[in-house]
């Protein structure tokens, strides 16, 4: 019977949702609050497995999410296993909520956690259209970048992703965990951006630890709404945790490009406590 319970819950058939007053939680939220300068926090009980970490996270974020949807016409989502998890917590209608953005190209190999099965899977949950940048997340070159971005529908869908107000990201870490560090042209350009102390990616751009941007071919010729844009939107959720991921959630909150996180208890500490 256990292992039932546990597989329908895995699998998102069941959810269930214990709420209790986790005082030490709220505290740490208010505490990256105002360090931070986030309008929102969500911090989450450490667990010890790593993809439950991402599950809890995941829904929280899509909760989250869910809270703000009903106000506009469209919603942006990145990549990875986090987000696929945030798509359990969203069903039915959200007032004028029409589509969902995918803010990421895509990779050749599919695992349920590309951007564009993520988006697809949003859209599907909540019965809106789907907009994709059906074109790879890293380009040959700039202009290779340029010349997809000449398509009308790609052009569409970089346009939705601009204006496309809350928004619901995640984060690569440099480890073996992280499925864009597997991409052949990151592999190649890994020991340069190392070079340029990267500490990880954010919509697939790599930052150093300020949150700056490194200045890198390889993120020149990203398929993906650029970083910056993301300190336009109004509501912009980053949904990450586990301690391999905190150089990287700090340098996106250095930089000021989400006013939402949502995390794990041992992040928040060492984001609050450690340099």
């Amino acid at each position: 019977m256990n292992r039932i319970i546990g597989q329908i819950r895995a699998d998102g058939s069941v959810i269930v949702d214990l709420r209790l007053p986790l005082v030490e939680c709220v505290k740490l939220e208010e505490a990256i609050k105002h360090r931070y300068g986030l309008e929102e926090a969500a911090v989450l009980p450490a667990v010890e497995d790593y993809d439950e970490t991402q599950r809890t996270i995941g829904e929280a974020a899509g909760q989250m999410l869910e809270n703000h949807m009903g106000r506009y016409d469209g919603v942006g989502i990145g990549w990875g296993k986090t987000l696929s998890y945030s798509v359990r917590r969203l069903s039915g209608h959200h007032g004028k909520l029409s589509h969902v953005v995918g803010l990421m190209g895509a990779t050749t190999r599919g695992s349920g956690n590309d951007t564009t099965e993520v988006a697809t899977a949003m859209a599907n949950a909540i019965d809106v259209e789907c907009f994709s940048l059906t074109a790879p997340i890293y380009c040959r070159t700039s202009a290779d970048r340029d010349s997809f971005l000449q398509d009308e529908m790609l052009m569409e869908a970089m346009h939705h992703a601009e204006v496309v107000q809350p928004c619901l990201i995640s984060c690569a870490d440099l480890t073996h965990r992280s499925r864009i560090m597997s991409l052949p042209r990151v592999k190649q350009a890994l020991p340069e951006l190392l070079e340029k102390e990267a500490v990880g990616s954010v919509l697939g751009f790599f930052l150093d630890p300020a949150g700056n941007v490194i200045d890198h071919p390889l993120n020149r010729s990203i398929m993906a709404l650029p970083a910056e844009k993301l300190r336009e939107k109004p509501v912009s959720i980053l949904a990450s945790g586990g301690r391999s991921k905190l150089p990287i959630i700090r340098a996106i909150l250095r930089g000021k490009y989400v006013n939402r996180l949502v995390t794990d208890e041992t992040v928040a500490r060492a984001l609050l406590y450690e340099t």
